[in-house]
């Protein structure tokens, strides 16, 4: 599966650090989530918002050249809503 900028996935989170939520994506890739792209209010304990093992849905910020992925909750909820 290709990952693109701008794309919404969904992940299962697989390990939490002070900054930042590991979330493994399909395909066996692992995005990152960093702190400040958890909620958007300002996080202070990121277990407060995540724990291991939780479903997420992020949106893709940006993929590297080396393949690293920056995904983003905060992102996401500042989708417009779809109209009916």
């Amino acid at each position: 599966m290709q990952i693109e900028e701008g794309a919404i996935v969904s992940g299962k989170v697989t390990g939490l650090t002070d900054f930042g939520a590991f979330v493994e994506l399909e395909g066996g890739k692992t995005g990152m989530i960093h702190i400040s792209e958890v909620a958007p209010n300002y996080v202070k304990d990121i277990k407060e918002h995540l724990k291991v093992g939780q479903e997420v849905k992020a949106k893709v910020i940006t993929v590297s050249p080396e393949g690293k992925i920056s995904l983003s909750i905060r992102k996401l909820a500042d989708q417009p809503k779809e109209k009916e």
